[in-house]
């Protein structure tokens, strides 16, 4: 059997906020990096991986306001996942990309060198995307190639002027249609995974609106999101009843569940429909993915819905090219 390959390693840099008093490095570390203790830094500390303002740093260092500090990971073996993606639309600003579910947006969590960000960059090097998708939910993630095609998505984004649709499989049957959510999100201590966003009062503001698909002892639903806060769509219909099918973090009323562990996935969710003006040239542009099996409605207008991705792909790519001709 092939052993995992490392990845090259990674710096991680930071500047100790200009409110802090002298404090031990190792405080400040185990404090700003709160995946590892004191203990813990010392030994990286011993171990030369370390340095402030440039200079390897001693384990009984300090650090004040403003001062920089490198932390410089060796190689590690990241949790396995799938590296492919499927080029949905490219152009001199833009790329649309199909994300497969397992493969996180962005570097975190042990995630370096598997992730979308870095597939994608093999392939288009100054691509930055412009919003996130969780690490378990598939689908359309639009990235920037450009400075001008950036600040007019983030503009977009921001002015709520990007329609964006998900599709997810959730438990029970709804009683409403259409429902608008507007839960409050947050942050919340959680013993097994330190902190988690969820359901809280005094939260962030977020709105989405679900429409019932289908009803049964698990339920298809529809979901624009207006807002983009960390897994706003589980959060929130696990906010009315309605957490997303096999989700082992969010239970009913949008809390997290006590005993869930990092990298728990089960669910399906599906980005399947983004929306948006050309941030350059002002285009009105439309993407739509196939949906798979378990979250097609059995009518036959869900793409592919026998599971071909093949045929999906070619019937989206052309769908994808009628909106341009």
């Amino acid at each position: 059997m092939t052993r995992p390959k490392a990845n090259v390693g990674h710096t991680y840099s930071a500047v100790v906020a200009r409110a802090t008093e002298p404090v031990s490095l190792a405080r400040w570390l185990a404090e700003t990096y709160t995946h590892s203790d004191e203990p813990a830094w010392r030994s990286r500390l011993e171990a030369g991986e370390i340095d402030v303002d440039g200079v390897r740093a001693e384990v009984t260092a300090t650090v004040a306001a403003g001062q920089r500090v490198d932390w410089r990971r060796p190689p590690w073996i990241e949790p396995e996942a799938n590296r492919s993606y499927e080029l949905v639309y490219a152009d001199d600003d833009l790329v649309v990309v199909d994300k497969p579910s397992g493969l996180p947006t962005l570097p975190g969590a042990g995630f370096q060198e598997n992730t979308l960000l870095s597939v994608v960059r093999e392939d288009h090097p100054e691509a930055d995307p412009v919003h996130r998708l969780g690490r378990g939910t598939s689908g359309l993630v639009v990235f920037a190639k450009t400075e001008r095609a950036r600040a007019g998505l983030t503009r977009a984004l921001r002015e709520h002027a990007v329609d964006k649709r998900y599709r997810a499989r959730i438990v029970g049957a709804p009683p409403w249609d259409t429902l608008e959510i507007t839960t409050p999100i947050a942050p919340v201590s959680h013993a097994r995974l330190g902190e988690v966003f969820a359901a809280r009062p005094d939260g962030r503001p977020a709105r989405s609106i679900a429409t019932t698909v289908t009803r049964g002892f698990e339920s298809l639903v529809d979901v624009r999101i207006f807002t983009g806060r960390p897994h706003q769509i589980r959060i929130h219909l696990a906010s009315v009843g309605h957490p997303l099918a096999g989700d082992p973090l969010y239970a009913p009323g949008g809390t997290a569940r006590h005993d869930a562990v990092p990298g728990d996935l089960g669910y399906a969710l599906r980005a399947w429909r983004i929306a948006f003006a050309h941030p350059v040239d002002g285009r009105a542009l439309s993407f739509e993915l196939a949906l798979p099996p378990a979250l097609s409605d059995g009518s036959g207008d869900d793409r592919a819905a026998d599971g071909d991705r093949a045929d999906a792909t070619r019937e989206s790519q052309d769908s994808t090219r009628s909106h341009f001709e």
